[in-house]
């Protein structure tokens, strides 16, 4: 497969991601030998999958950090032409019949976010897939402030969960996390709990970082205007 093997250090991967910004993603993509998409509609983890290949992401579909070995995960993030995220960002799905059992130490959200690069990417609609643009990385482990922000809301939303509260469950609850239907299709289901401990069929669902927190993260570190 084109492209590199895994980084050995996070200064090797840092080296990298500097040298894809304000590259368009229809080089990154011939340099690694993946089709561009007419459109993102269809292929919505398609930018993902080009920048883990181009990086030398190692992890695959296992249930691991993108680099294995540095325990960082990648997060491409969408945004708009002053540099502020579009959308929310997808973090993990959630094992909605497990989760009242996991302590936010051993969660995955704790686990995946406790080093992220992220990479921005040009997000505006009206720009084809292959001529948007890579932005400059970013390195980011949450500070305090935002890892009790982010152990809060999980608490919360967890434990509503956990209680058999799945379906009262709305994007609107949590603060900078937020829970929100994770499936390609309705027809896929997943098994939880309702509020009497009896076991129901529900679309999945995932955990999501909201945009407003995101654009904090990027505007701490880059002069990026807030909403």
């Amino acid at each position: 497969m084109p492209g590199f093997g895994p980084p050995e250090s996070e200064a090797e991967l840092l080296r990298r991601a500097d040298a894809l910004a304000g590259e368009a993603l229809r080089v990154v993509a011939a340099r690694v030998g993946m089709p561009v998409p007419p459109n993102l509609r269809r292929h919505k983890g398609w930018v993902g999958a080009l920048v883990e290949r181009a990086l030398g992401a190692d992890a695959g579909s296992r249930a691991t950090p993108d680099f294995q070995r540095l325990a960082i995960e990648l997060k491409t993030i969408p945004v708009d032409g002053r540099g502020r995220p579009v959308e929310s960002t997808f973090v993990c799905t959630i094992p909605l019949s497990e989760i009242g059992d996991v302590e936010w130490e051993a969660s995955w959200v704790r686990r995946k976010l406790a080093r992220v690069l992220w990479i921005p990417v040009e997000g505006d609609p009206r720009i084809a897939p292959g001529d948007r643009r890579l932005g400059t990385p970013l390195l980011w482990s949450p500070n305090d402030e935002e890892l009790e922000a982010l152990r809060f809301d999980w608490e919360e939303l967890s434990g509503l969960i956990g209680r058999g509260g799945l379906e009262r469950i709305t994007g609107h609850l949590g603060r900078v996390l937020q829970v929100r239907p994770k499936a390609r299709n309705a027809a896929v289901r997943r098994r939880g709990r309702d509020a009497d401990g009896a076991v129901i069929d529900a679309p999945p669902r995932g955990f999501y970082l909201r945009a407003r927190f995101t654009q904090s993260i990027l505007a701490r570190h880059f002069a990026i205007p807030q909403r």
